[in-house]
């Protein structure tokens, strides 16, 4: 594809190279011929307005014999017209084949300019004025100013001497020579200019192209390969130091940093996901012992009035013991989920009798808190999809603990499940107090939590791993989740799978 934009590039500026060679030579030749002309002219009126300085008065005595007598003088050069004119431009006299009305006027400004120029000794240019025979184009002109005996004369010229230049026309055996000499001298030479700028740019394109072709190469390597790959980058062999030596040498120096710093990764990511799943395995022990002593004090203490404020400590350090308890299974679950290996056991259901039967189960809770617990299935359409059961009534689970935690007696809880497009919508709504919206951002964040204040040790709540657990075996689904809550109105958590 570079490559073909530079052969483009480079076939484009030699076209409007050449168009511009091709336009300045015509519009050099064309002023070329416009100031050979003009020099002719100008030569020739000079010699008549000095050797026949009484037109005028040649024309106010004989007009006709004055018109054959300019006509004589133009037979040596066909190429002007003479026209005699008055001060003001009206032609009186005419040497060209067409009769002019009478009263014929040319635009007098291009004369008064030839004639002041002729009489200033400018040689400079050539001047564009009127031509009778043809008025739609301009032609070169010359002039001189002619006087006329008076007694009391003024400033203002009596008449002109105009002459008007035309191009000749080639004949047609020069035109035919013309033809034969471009054919021949200019055309093979131009295509043999034409072929060696084109093998020229056609070395210079795979030459310059080469490097950034290995370079592409090694880049899509590493996008399809990741970081992780083993195999290393090649080495530049040809020892270029070029812009793209320096390119391909400073790609090769980041890859092989991110792959350290990949590896690196890895093996702390990998250091953190083992230590926190040993971690959970040992604590889980030694507190489902400690749980167990606890309940069997409980029922030793239970009905003894002595141990009554013993039995409320006993009851704090009971309830510390399960949210402990719940928090190392909890990381003991993330951490099984984040490893690479893990793999969803999915199978096909219909998601409305999953959650009418999760709601079944979460029936007794819900009673047990004056807690209004409803499911609906929204359209006709089955939302079907492919789904690990464990693990979808495990994020299900978590985010109903939520809802329920955060609505109070006498509010509702509701599930709704649809089917949209290409995927399925599951959706649990409570009406509790709601989230901050500067709180929404992180809800997702492993450890956090949404609350207006710090809760005491003993508090019932989640430690923040809940929606993080979600959010992961949704990943794992290919699917997402996201929060909408209004502060005093309550939350909305939006599940959503590909459907099947």
């Amino acid at each position: 594809m570079l490559r073909r934009r530079l052969a483009l590039t480079v076939l484009a500026t030699g076209l409007a190279t050449a168009a511009g060679v091709i336009v300045t030579v015509a519009l050099a030749f064309t002023r070329f011929e416009h100031e050979s002309a003009w020099q002719r002219a100008d030569a020739f009126v000079e010699r008549i307005a000095t050797l026949h300085p009484e037109l005028l008065e040649q024309q106010r005595r004989n007009p006709e014999e004055l018109a054959a007598f300019l006509r004589n003088l133009v037979l040596y050069d066909p190429d002007n017209r003479l026209y005699l004119l008055d001060g003001a431009g009206t032609v009186l006299v005419s040497t060209g084949e067409r009769a002019l009305p009478p009263g014929f006027r040319v635009a007098i400004q291009p004369v008064r300019e030839a004639a002041a120029r002729a009489a200033a000794g400018e040689r400079a240019s050539f001047v564009m004025g009127d031509d009778p025979e043809h008025m739609s184009a301009d032609a070169v002109v010359a002039a001189r100013v002619l006087s006329r005996a008076v007694i009391r004369p003024d400033n203002e010229p009596a008449g002109y001497l105009y002459v008007v230049c035309s191009k000749p026309a080639l004949p047609p055996g020069r035109l035919q020579l013309l033809g034969m000499s471009l054919a021949s001298a200019a055309v093979l030479p131009v295509l043999a200019v034409v072929l060696l700028a084109s093998a020229i740019a056609a070395w210079v394109i795979v030459t310059v192209t080469r490097p950034l072709r290995v370079l592409s190469d090694e880049v899509a390597r590493v996008a399809a390969g990741g970081f992780g790959a083993a195999a290393p980058l090649p080495a530049p062999a040809d020892g270029n130091d070029d812009e793209i030596g320096r390119l391909r040498a400073g790609f090769h120096a980041l890859v092989a940093t991110l792959r350290r710093q990949w590896d690196e990764l890895k093996r702390l990511d990998g250091f953190r996901r083992e230590s926190v799943s040993n971690l959970s395995h040992d604590l889980r022990s030694p507190l489902t012992a400690t749980a167990a002593c606890l309940e069997t004090l409980q029922g030793r203490w239970a009905g003894d009035a002595a141990r009554a404020e013993d039995a409320k400590l006993l009851a704090v350090a009971q309830r510390n013991t399960h949210n402990a308890a719940r928090l190392v299974r909890a990381l003991g679950d993330l951490a099984q989920l984040d490893e690479p290996s893990f793999a969803l056991h999915t199978v096909k259901v219909d998601l409305a009798e999953l959650l009418d039967d999760i709601t079944q189960r979460f029936q007794p809770r819900a009673a047990q808190q004056g807690v209004r617990l409803s499911f609906t299935q929204r359209g006709e359409a089955a939302p079907v999809a492919e789904v690990d059961v464990e693990l979808f009534e495990r994020a299900l689970a978590n985010i109903l603990d939520n809802a329920f935690k955060a609505t109070p007696a006498g509010r509702a809880v509701s599930i709704e499940a649809g089917r949209g497009e290409a995927v399925v919508r599951v959706t649990v709504a409570d009406e509790g107090a709601g989230i901050a919206p500067e709180a929404l951002p992180h809800l997702f964040d492993r450890h956090y939590q949404a609350r207006s204040s710090v809760a005491p040790a003993s508090s019932e709540e989640g430690k923040g791993l809940g929606l993080a657990i979600v959010q992961r075996i949704a990943e794992l689904h290919r699917g997402r989740v996201a929060v909408a809550s209004t502060p005093g109105q309550g939350t909305t958590v939006t599940l959503e799978l590909p459907s099947s």
